[in-house]
């Protein structure tokens, strides 16, 4: 296999493990290009990406644009002259110029078996979708929103007891085989692609912190996707008493009734179609705990209708 002199592209966590495979398998990275810092935190100090921290600690050059508008990035692009791009949650769009700058252009690595969702958060909406299935895509870029030719798709599956956290670990790994796999492939070919399927296409649009209040209209097989779905972030939660009681898992019961009822002590909670049972709760600044922990030291009396929000969520 020849080495090849690459430009990483990236900002999240979950790209650090494809990051270090490249470096592992003897590949030159001549620059990472990562989000800028942001303010976090109480003191609201800025904050470098963990893609930009990995960098650091290995010894490369690293670059922070807020865009790639100025024929300044543009110029400090090209003239590192490299073999080939390599972009994973990158979260800046790229213009033409940089796409068809490198001698085998641009690839992306994208967690879904594209078409099917395109866009900002794969592994949410593929388990709040029901998906048994999704993976890793590597597909050469184009203009389009991940709607560039692909070259090799990753499968695994989605269980019944997936989480978005447990399913982002797995997707890092196979993420990290599948662009070195593809390296070695190409060796020095072109890499040999197919056009995007126009039949399945779905997007999947940027989770909302929002997203995680519970509707009990839904059904409860809805719902225990949603749980799965946004753990840990944002979390999926129902409003009692003041305070904002989250539920980390949960499953579905047999009985129904008048959405938001507390059936049970359990608890069992009637949805639009079945009812809950959390599995585990988590009061605020308290330690998650099993429910039926969290019931000894708070009360959710039977028949109990728990808020529904207004707005469809």
């Amino acid at each position: 296999m020849t080495s090849k002199r690459i430009v990483f592209m990236g900002t999240p966590e979950i790209a650090i493990p494809s990051l270090g495979a490249i470096i592992e398998a003897g590949h030159q990275i001549i620059r990472v290009y990562s989000q800028p810092p942001r303010r976090a935190g109480r003191g609201h100090r800025l904050k470098k990406s963990s893609i930009h921290l990995f960098a650091s600690k290995n010894d490369i050059d690293v670059l922070t644009p807020k865009n790639f508008d100025s024929m300044e990035s543009k110029m400090s692009f090209h003239d590192l002259n490299p073999d080939l791009a390599i972009v994973m949650a990158y979260g800046i769009i790229l213009p033409r110029e940089i796409i068809n700058s490198p001698r085998l252009g641009c690839i992306n690595i994208h967690l879904s078996l594209l078409p099917r969702w395109r866009g900002a958060a794969p592994i949410q909406r593929a388990i709040m979708a029901g998906d048994t299935e999704t993976g890793v895509s590597i597909m050469q870029m184009d203009e389009g929103l991940d709607t560039g030719p692909i070259i090799k798709k990753y499968r695994t599956s989605i269980n019944a007891d997936t989480t978005a956290n447990s399913l982002h670990d797995e997707l890092a790994q196979l993420a990290a085989l599948a662009i070195c796999t593809t390296l070695k492939e190409s060796d020095e070919g072109q890499f040999q692609s197919i056009p995007q399927s126009s039949e399945g296409v779905s997007y999947a649009k940027k989770i909302m912190r929002e997203e995680g209040l519970i509707n009990w209209q839904h059904s409860s097989a809805d719902l225990v996707r949603r749980i799965r779905a946004l753990n840990p972030w944002p979390g999926t939660w129902f409003e009692y008493g003041g305070e904002r009681i989250r539920i980390l898992s949960a499953e579905e019961g047999g009985r129904s009734g008048k959405p938001g009822t507390v059936l049970d002590e359990t608890p069992l909670i009637a949805c639009g179609k079945g009812s809950l049972r959390p599995l585990e709760m988590q009061r605020p600044g308290k330690s998650t705990t099993d429910a039926k922990s969290f019931l000894r030291g708070y009360k959710l009396p039977v028949g109990q209708l728990l808020s529904t929000p207004k707005v469809n969520t």
